[in-house]
C-alpha cells in the first residue's frame, strides 16, 4: 500500500509538479495550501481535474504548530516545500524568513515527531554553499551564507539535522541546484529571459551574467526527491540534485537565442544586481551521492528542458497567471 504524503508549498512552482507526480504514481497525497482571503491554491489550480480530484486540500501555515500537527494527522511522509525564497526581499525582510524557513521547519520537525512519521524529506537549496569554493560541489563544501535567505535555509537544515542526531527522527535533507520550467516565478532568471523574449523584446534586461549555475529541470528534480521515499540509504543525509553542467547566464540566452531564432542582445540593469559579496558567482553540483544512494540521475539536458519550457510560457503567458513568490521552492 501506498504511503500517506503531505507537501507542504503545494501550491508553489516544485510543489505542484511534484504533487502532481505523486498522484500519477499512486501516492495519497494532502496538500498544505498558505491559507489567503483570496482562498486561492496556487498552482494547483492549473493542474488537470483528474489530478486535483484526487489531492486533499488543507489550508494554514507553516508558521504555526497546532496548524502543521493537525495536517500531519494520519501521514506517513512528509515533504517540506514550503519557505520563502525571493533573494531580493530577504535583504528587506529578513526576520520574515526566520519566521517561515527555521521556525516553520521546527515546527514541521516537532510534528512529525508527535504524529510519528515514518519520514522527513526536508528542501534546501544550493544557495547554502554560496559561491563555489571547489567544484564541482560536493554535500561537504562549506556552507556559506551570503543573503539572508540562504542563512535561513543553513539553519533549517542544520536543525532537521539535529532532529535526526537528537531524537532518532528520520530525516533527509533534498538540496536542488537551480530548477526551472514550467510555473516558475518571473523572480527566476529563466522565466525573466522567457517573458522578455515572448514579448517581443530582443534587448535583455538582466543582472550578472557571467556567474555560472547548474540548471536542473524541474522533472528531474521531482523524481530525485521522490526516490528519497522509503530509502533508509538517505536518512540523516543531505543529497545535492544536479546535472554536474556548469553554464553561465549568458550561455542560457544564447540557447534560448537558438530555440527561438530571435537574436537577443543584454543590457545591464541595475536593479537586477545582487550587493557584491551577495552574489553567488559560481555553482556546479556534484551528484555521485544522488547516483550511488537514490540511483538518480537528469533525463533531460539545458537544451531539452529549455524546449519544454519555452512552449510552456507561449501557451501560458498571456493568460494573466500570478507568479508568486510566497511558498514557492
Amino acid at each position: 500500500m501506498k504511503q500517506r504524503i503531505l507537501v507542504t508549498g503545494s501550491e508553489g512552482f516544485i510543489g505542484s509538479h511534484l504533487t502532481t507526480e505523486l498522484i500519477k504514481r499512486g501516492y495519497k497525497v494532502r496538500a498544505l495550501c498558505l491559507y489567503n482571503s483570496f482562498n486561492d491554491i496556487g498552482w494547483l489550480k492549473d493542474l488537470a481535474p483528474t489530478i486535483l480530484k484526487e489531492i486533499e486540500i488543507v489550508r494554514g501555515d507553516i508558521k504555526d504548530y497546532d496548524c502543521v500537527k493537525s495536517a500531519m494527522k494520519d501521514i506517513d511522509v512528509v515533504f517540506n516545500l514550503a519557505a520563502l525564497i525571493a533573494i531580493p526581499y530577504s535583504y528587506n525582510a529578513p526576520e520574515s524568513y526566520i519566521d517561515t524557513n527555521i521556525k516553520g521547519t521546527m515546527n514541521i520537525l516537532r510534528a512529525a515527531i508527535d504524529n510519528q512519521l515514518e519520514q522527513v524529506i526536508h528542501t534546501s537549496t544550493s544557495e547554502v554553499y554560496g559561491t563555489a569554493q571547489f567544484v564541482p560541489i560536493t554535500e561537504n563544501h562549506p556552507l556559506v551564507g551570503q543573503s539572508p535567505y540562504s542563512a535561513s535555509k543553513i539553519a533549517a537544515d542544520q536543525l532537521a539535522y539535529s532532529y535526526y542526531c537528537s531524537f532518532g527522527l528520520p530525516v533527509s535533507v533534498v538540496r536542488p541546484f537551480n530548477t526551472y520550467g514550467p510555473r516558475q516565478s518571473l523572480r527566476a532568471v529563466i522565466p525573466t529571459i522567457i517573458s522578455q523574449v515572448i514579448s517581443g523584446n530582443n534587448e535583455l534586461k538582466l543582472g550578472n551574467v557571467d556567474a555560472t549555475r547548474d540548471f536542473n529541470f524541474v522533472q528531474d528534480t521531482v523524481n530525485g526527491m521522490i526516490s528519497f521515499i522509503g530509502n533508509a540509504g538517505a536518512f540523516g543525509e543531505f543529497i545535492n540534485l544536479g546535472t554536474g553542467v556548469e553554464v553561465t547566464i549568458k550561455d542560457v540566452v544564447k540557447t534560448i537565442s537558438q530555440l527561438t531564432n530571435v537574436d537577443l542582445q543584454i543590457k545591464m540593469d541595475e536593479q537586477r544586481i545582487r550587493p557584491d559579496k551577495s552574489e553567488v558567482e559560481r555553482l556546479c553540483a556534484c551528484n555521485k551521492k544522488a547516483k550511488n544512494i537514490l540511483g538518480w540521475s537528469p533525463e533531460h539536458n539545458l537544451e531539452q528542458g529549455l524546449g519544454i519550457t519555452l512552449k510552456w510560457f507561449e501557451n501560458h503567458i498571456d493568460n494573466g497567471f500570478i507568479f508568486s513568490d510566497r511558498y514557492i521552492v
